[in-house]
């Protein structure tokens, strides 16, 4: 599966039957958020919203990656994940 594109690694993120750890999602949403927009310019969530925090500072994580790289990087958790999460 080494060779897919980023689009068919979204794909394959739909098809894992058991859930990756909280710490591999937040990982693939920070580089999935940095892969199409970019360096995260968004304001920090306050008060208590954690979840929202949380991803807020995986995708600030990514900041300073190129889109293609966050993209490559993406493509390839999601191969590593396939392996387990399939």
């Amino acid at each position: 599966m080494s060779s897919n594109t980023f689009e068919e690694a979204v794909a394959a993120t739909k098809k894992f039957t058991s859930k990756p750890s909280n710490e591999e999602l937040l990982k693939l949403y920070g580089l999935y958020k940095q892969a199409t927009e970019g360096d995260n310019e968004t304001e920090r969530p306050g008060g208590f919203d954690f979840k929202a925090a949380a991803k807020y500072n995986a995708w600030m994580n990514m900041k300073g990656k190129s889109k293609e790289e966050a993209a490559d990087q993406y493509v390839q958790l999601v191969d590593q994940l396939s392996k387990t999460h399939t």
